[in-house]
């Protein structure tokens, strides 16, 4: 396992970099212009200085090439320096800048982050727990009323958009029932008790439409394994050895179900840091997924290109995570 591992890793350094060129050469190519905004008086040697102080003036693998120094080295120094308090070289070396704030773009992020961690994550962490027990059930009592129930509960919230159950939810329980906000407050301290239940209301609709949507993505595959190893050959060798139900249940078929799930539920662990752009805008969360939408409507190519390779390289990790998991609960798997 372990030099499988190391293999992956190593293999992941050059597809991170081919995955780095083409994300910087799309968003290079694309038709947008960092001056296009600015009031048509500006003269045009002004717009040419301008651009200079962007470094749009270089050749395209010469900006490419700080980019990777600025994000590989630049950036990781700068994250050591702050949590060990240790100094490399003078330490005004340059990073990435955001275009239209002249940020470092790791500092919006950073800034970003903790709002997207709670309402996503709690989202998903939600969709799971939820998820998994009605799975199960609904494979054990298959056809029933509660797996009937179910099947069409996570087909429709699985199928139905979240802009419209946002939107939904919001007509009801914020508009017509009053009893939750429709905008999500970010600049809200927790301190008290009355601040952590207003905290806690604003999290609510968010979180609810995210963590339906997961739940039903999820069930579907938690259903599809039950019913694919409750007809197996041990299932009824257990029974016949007098196994109690229950065990047979969660210890011997549950256990072997959850390994294509914990593959699915790895893969989508990447969606939490990437936000959730339709969501997030609906509510007005301040989190990374409203972070990218601005960045694309004001064509902050800096920022743009930096979001996008970290979920790009969030998605490599977990897919390494998700296969190293699936030979730990399969034994039949082995990697060396």
């Amino acid at each position: 396992m372990f030099t499988f591992t190391l293999r992956r890793l190593l293999f992941a350094i050059p597809t991170l970099l081919v995955i780095s060129f083409i994300i910087f050469a799309l968003l290079d190519l694309a038709p947008n212009d960092p001056t296009g905004d600015l009031p048509l008086t500006i003269p045009p040697e002004v717009r040419l200085q301008i651009r200079a102080s962007l470094g749009l003036d270089q050749p395209f693998f010469i900006r490419y090439m700080y980019w990777l120094q600025q994000f590989f080295i630049n950036e990781p120094l700068n994250i050591i320096e702050k949590l060990t308090g240790w100094q490399f070289g003078d330490g005004n070396r340059m990073r990435v800048l955001s275009w239209a704030t002249r940020s470092p773009v790791v500092d919006l992020i950073v800034q970003r982050l903790p709002q997207t961690l709670w309402v996503v994550g709690l989202a998903y962490l939600f969709g799971i727990l939820i998820a998994i027990p009605i799975g199960v059930i609904s494979a054990y009592r298959q056809y029933s009323i509660f797996d009937q129930l179910g099947t069409f509960v996570s087909m429709v919230g699985y199928s139905v958009p979240t802009f419209f159950t946002g939107v939904l939810l919001i007509v009801v329980f914020s508009s017509y029932l009053q009893w939750f906000p429709s905008v999500y407050d970010t600049n809200l301290e927790v301190r008290d008790l009355s601040s952590f239940i207003a905290q806690v209301k604003q999290m609510i609709l968010p979180v609810g439409v995210l963590a339906l949507y997961n739940a039903s993505q999820i069930t579907r595959f938690v259903r599809a394994s039950m019913l694919d190893n409750l007809h197996q050959d041990y299932v009824r060798t257990a029974r016949a050895k007098g196994v109690k139900e229950k065990a047979v249940l969660l210890v011997h078929v549950l256990r072997n179900s959850l390994i294509p799930v914990v593959t699915v539920i790895a893969l989508g662990v990447p969606t939490i840091f990437s936000g959730a752009i339709i969501t997030e805008q609906i509510f007005r969360v301040n989190g990374l997924g409203q972070l990218l939408i601005i960045a694309v409507q004001g064509a902050d190519i800096p920022l743009v290109q930096t979001l996008t390779f970290i979920f790009a390289v969030l998605i490599v990790l977990f897919n390494l995570i998700a296969d190293v998991l699936y030979g730990i609960l399969d034994p039949r798997i082995r990697y060396d």
